[in-house]
């Protein structure tokens, strides 16, 4: 009998980070939903756990570097030509090679052990040739900086984003007098957001105080100055967390709740308006999942007034009710098409808020794998509905009412160019000074351009939000 080599097991945490993300690659899972039970099967321990999330989502960030490396590494075989399973393992090797700074016969071999297990010996020469010669070029930044044709190019290759998104990016920068700085947007992309917990039914020190008891540790606020924080722990164990008094919520979507409770609004005639009389009604059109509902809904509640969130999507609404469970007696619910409401309900509304679906390109940081969804081709349509539901939202709102449209991302096709086109056809409506309105809440002032507001996660540690406020003459 001949003796046969004894396969090497691999590395627990490195199969679930592979298993992940080609779960994300094959099936369009999400990394943040498909991660947490894949560590929980393999019983993987506390280290294990981290080292397993810090590759599947690095990996997954920077997966436009990873495939210019292995352009130039695998020889006569281009990236199309590579399986989809070998070109994760080659992904996941690289990224520790490259990235973490994994020891060579380390990230080598350990990646080799699980191509051989997971596809066979064959694969696994194939692995192991690529990854010596990536681990053999030295400095893979000048590399493809000088291999690249243009600047953008580069930025798009070691930034990891596809190309269309640098320059809608760029386009947006050069709008708000921030030309010539989209390389430290990309980077910020790369870099994990921090978990931004948001207060409701309590106050920033009460919670702040909890976090401290359930020995978790926190930071202070980039933005918003209620903000907490989290710099570690699982918000999930936090009692307020449970209970609904406060929530995860990025300090972007924070300002824009904030913004939309302390806003002044007049009455029919132009008057402001003192107290609770006249401003009882407020509609979030879009409100699923239901974050800034539910911070919006615990002002409500002490003032007296009625939040009417809408959400087409049953699934949404569902989330939406969970979330404002603590102030349900002044929520009201709808499952309908927002762009419907200003027909059926005209004039109805002291304030309404359009948080409008959108591409999401401004919160890149937290969803890294969207970036390889997303086509340029989606804008028009996204736009169209966009205006559509703006068109609604002003027939909604009564004279002197308060009107707030706002996305999660920054392209000018789904900002600058819908509130523009509106304000073109709709006699009557203006620009109301958004970012006067911010610069009252925030730690600094924010950027945009003309009177709205576009946060970016370089300078204001948010996802990159746009808010502009819309004026109907009483």
């Amino acid at each position: 009998m001949a003796w046969v080599p004894r396969h090497q097991k691999s590395d627990p945490a490195r199969r679930v980070a592979f298993n992940v993300i080609r779960a994300v690659h094959e099936d369009d899972a999400y990394a943040n939903l498909a991660l947490p039970p894949a560590i929980d099967r393999a019983w993987l321990n506390k280290r294990d756990a981290a080292f397993a999330t810090s590759l599947t989502y690095g990996t997954l960030r920077l997966e436009g570097r990873m495939d210019a490396i292995i352009a130039r590494a695998s020889a006569d075989r281009s990236i199309d030509q590579i399986d989809a399973p070998v070109l994760d393992l080659l992904r996941l090797g690289v990224y520790q090679l490259v990235e973490l700074g994994t020891p060579p016969h380390a990230a080598i071999n350990e990646t080799v052990a699980l191509t051989r297990n997971e596809l066979g010996q064959g694969t696994a020469g194939f692995v192991n040739a690529v990854l010596r010669r990536v681990s053999e070029r030295g400095n893979w930044e000048e590399i493809l900086r000088r291999s690249a044709a243009s600047e953008a190019q580069f930025l798009s290759a070691w930034y990891s984003h596809p190309r269309w998104i640098v320059d809608a990016y760029a386009r947006t920068l050069e709008a708000c007098g921030r030309k010539n700085a989209v390389e430290p947007i990309l980077e910020a992309n790369n870099s994990p957001a921090k978990v931004a917990l948001v207060p409701r039914g309590l106050t920033p020190e009460a919670l702040r105080d909890r976090v401290e008891r359930a020995k978790m540790t926190a930071d202070a606020p980039a933005l918003v100055p209620s903000a907490v924080l989290l710099d570690s722990g699982n918000p999930a164990r936090l009692w307020p967390v449970q209970d609904g008094t406060a929530g995860v919520e990025d300090e972007g979507s924070q300002l824009i709740a904030r913004m939309f409770v302390a806003a002044s609004i007049t009455d029919e005639s132009g008057r402001p308006l003192e107290g609770a009389g006249g401003d009882s009604r407020w509609l979030d059109m879009c409100a699923g999942p239901g974050g800034k509902t539910a911070t919006i809904a615990a002002v409500a509640a002490q003032r007296g007034a009625t939040v009417f969130a809408n959400e087409p999507q049953p699934h949404r609404l569902d989330l939406v009710e969970d979330a404002v469970a603590p102030w349900t007696d002044n929520v009201a619910f709808r499952e309908g098409d927002g762009r419907e409401i200003g027909a059926e309900e005209p004039n109805a509304y002291d304030r309404v808020l359009v948080d409008a679906p959108c591409s999401g390109l401004g919160a890149l940081r937290r969803r890294p794998e969207a970036r390889w969804r997303k086509d340029p081709a989606d804008l028009a349509e996204l736009a169209a509905l966009q205006g559509e539901l703006l068109d609604s939202a002003y027939r909604a709102v009564r004279p002197g009412g308060l009107l707030y449209y706002t996305t999660c991302t920054p392209t000018l096709e789904e900002t600058r160019d819908v509130i523009s086109a509106f304000l073109e056809r709709t006699p009557g409506a203006s620009l109301g000074d958004a970012r006067a309105e911010a610069d009252a809440i925030t730690l600094h002032p924010v950027g945009g351009w003309d009177k709205t507001v576009q946060l970016w996660p370089d300078t204001d540690g948010s996802d990159a939000m746009f808010i502009a406020r819309i004026l109907k003459a009483a």
